[in-house]
């Protein structure tokens, strides 16, 4: 295109469930509502974490930094998805963009990496127990964790960097949020290299983590199929079962999200894939660790009974 046809777009304008426009108020309904039950599930765990004794170890630190991470996710994308099905003004600035696609990459990539986090704290609880306090140090943690955010932001600093370089010609953004294909797709310039950078950047914040959880899982499980006894193999599954299910299900979404061809699906296939990891996979976390984790369940029965007797 020549450099006279090109105008300087200011803003970019939301295509949001266009294709679902007679049921927008429905889907509003059922997003808020998963919304504000994440909002109160991950509340509930950082609260509970924060205040029972009980759980002021490694693991359960790491599930605190996970649901604070995860709520402030939320809050970057879902607040102006819901505006975008009711409100009339679907539009945001370049600025704006530009600055959700930062702080969604940054999350999105610290909660990757928390969870690798997790994973290697279980491998070192069941493969190397008489150990455990002295390698999970609160230093060790803290280093971890601050791991993970400066990964995110190293990551999103590139990508941001990479996506805003270009020159764009149109402004309608086929998505809900500032997701860096929807955006790259209305530049007016070649995006091949773009598109072989961002894979091979998802693929590595992806994959690797990815690859380390499960070796730490390959190496948890044959150590629990050397235990002697069946309750202790039960009981040591049992630790593990929480986080090997948010870890499927996280990574196997990001997978099919990022990790797929650009012309595999189609732009109502992509919302709906983008819908699962935006809205349910946060949901997951509170549901998973206070459904099937005995030690939140007890914390959660003591504060209310707590409470009760106050």
């Amino acid at each position: 295109m020549k450099r006279e046809n090109l105008t300087v777009v200011s803003e970019f304008i939301f295509q949001a469930f266009s294709s679902f426009h007679e049921h927008r108020l429905i889907l509003f309904v059922v997003f808020l509502t998963l919304y504000l039950l994440t909002l109160a599930g991950n509340a509930v765990i950082v609260i509970i974490i924060s205040t029972d004794r009980h759980l002021h170890t490694p693991m359960y630190f790491f599930l605190s930094m996970l649901s604070t991470s995860e709520t402030v996710y939320t809050l970057v994308i879902v607040p102006r998805m819901l505006a975008c099905l009711i409100g009339p003004s679907q539009s945001i600035s370049l600025a704006g963009c530009a600055t959700q696609m930062f702080l969604f990459i940054t999350l999105a990539i610290n909660n990757c990496f928390l969870l690798t986090a997790m994973g290697y704290d279980r491998y070192v609880a069941i493969c190397n127990p008489l150990r455990y306090t002295a390698i999970m140090n609160k230093k060790v943690c803290s280093q971890l964790v601050w791991g993970a955010c400066s990964c995110g932001l190293l990551v999103a600093i590139i990508q941001i960097s990479s996506v805003f370089r270009l020159p764009f010609c149109d402004r309608e953004v086929a998505h809900y949020f500032c997701d860096i294909r929807p955006v790259m797709k209305l530049s007016c310039a070649d995006t091949t290299v773009h598109d072989i950078i961002n894979f091979i950047i998802s693929s590595m914040v992806i994959v690797v983590p990815m690859g380390l959880v499960f070796i730490s899982y390959i190496l948890i499980i044959s150590t629990i199929l050397k235990i002697a006894s069946a309750a202790g193999r039960k009981k040591a599954f049992a630790t593990c079962a929480s986080h090997l299910t948010v870890v499927i299900v996280h990574y196997g979404c990001a997978s099919i999200a990022y990790l797929k061809s650009k012309s595999e699906n189609t732009r109502d296939e992509d919302q709906l894939i983008s819908v699962t990891y935006t809205i349910f996979t946060p949901l997951l976390n509170p549901v998973v660790y206070t459904l099937r984790n005995k030690e939140v369940k007890d914390a959660l029965y003591r504060a209310i009974a707590k409470k009760s007797l106050a």
